[in-house]
C-alpha cells in the first residue's frame, strides 16, 4: 500500500489516516480485457494464416488490412492505458481533519474535492454481488448537505472497515470542532 506524509495545501496538525485507490480487481479487469482484445484476433489470425498472407500480398487488401489492423491494436492498447491512468490517478485521501477525492477522468481532466469532516452527515459501506463479497471490496459513499452532497468512494479494498473510520473521525472532528466553542 502506497503512504502519503505529506500533502500540498496540508492544514497545521493534520495527519493521513487513509490513502486509497481502487481495488486491485480493477487492474484485473484491465488486464484481462486487453489480453482478450489482442488475443482473440491473433489466435483468429494464426488459424486463417494462409488467407491473410494472399491478402497480405494484394496491392489493395493488403494495405486496408495492415493499416485497418494497426489501428486496431494501437487502439486497444490506447484505451488499456488511458484505463490504467484512471484507475492509478483516482485517489481518495482521508486525515483527520478532512476527505480529498482526486478524479481523473480520461487524459487531460481532473476534479479535485475537499471536504471537512464535520460536514459529514452520513457514510455508508457498499457491497454488491458474489466478486465484491469474495474479494471484499465495494464502495463507500459519504454524505453532506453540501451542494456537492456525496462523495462516492468507487471499488476500495474493505468499504466495511473504511466507512468505520471515516465515523470515527468525524466524531472526534465534531467533538474537536464543539469543544473549542
Amino acid at each position: 500500500m502506497f503512504y502519503l506524509n505529506q500533502l500540498p495545501n496540508q492544514r497545521e496538525n493534520e495527519k493521513v489516516v487513509l490513502f486509497l485507490r481502487r481495488h486491485w480487481f480493477a487492474v484485473l479487469i484491465i488486464i484481462v480485457a486487453f489480453i482478450s482484445l489482442t488475443g482473440l484476433p491473433i489466435l483468429v489470425g494464426w488459424f486463417y494464416l494462409e488467407t491473410i498472407k494472399d491478402w497480405i500480398s494484394n496491392p489493395v487488401i493488403g494495405l486496408i488490412f495492415v493499416i485497418s489492423s494497426s489501428i486496431y491494436f494501437l487502439s486497444i492498447w490506447l484505451v488499456t492505458l488511458i484505463e490504467f491512468t484512471d484507475y492509478y490517478l483516482d485517489t481518495w485521501i482521508i486525515t483527520n481533519e478532512r476527505i480529498i477525492n482526486v478524479e481523473q477522468e480520461g487524459l487531460f481532466h481532473r476534479t479535485a474535492s475537499e471536504l471537512d469532516l464535520a460536514a459529514v452527515q452520513d457514510a455508508t459501506a457498499e457491497i454488491r454481488g458474489i466478486l465484491q463479497t469474495v474479494f471484499t471490496f465495494g464502495n463507500v459513499f459519504v454524505q453532506t448537505a453540501a451542494e456537492k452532497g456525496r462523495f462516492h468512494f468507487k471499488n476500495i479494498d474493505n468499504p466495511e472497515h473504511v466507512k468505520e473510520i471515516v465515523t470515527k473521525l468525524v466524531e472526534e472532528d465534531k467533538k474537536r470542532v464543539y469543544s473549542k466553542t
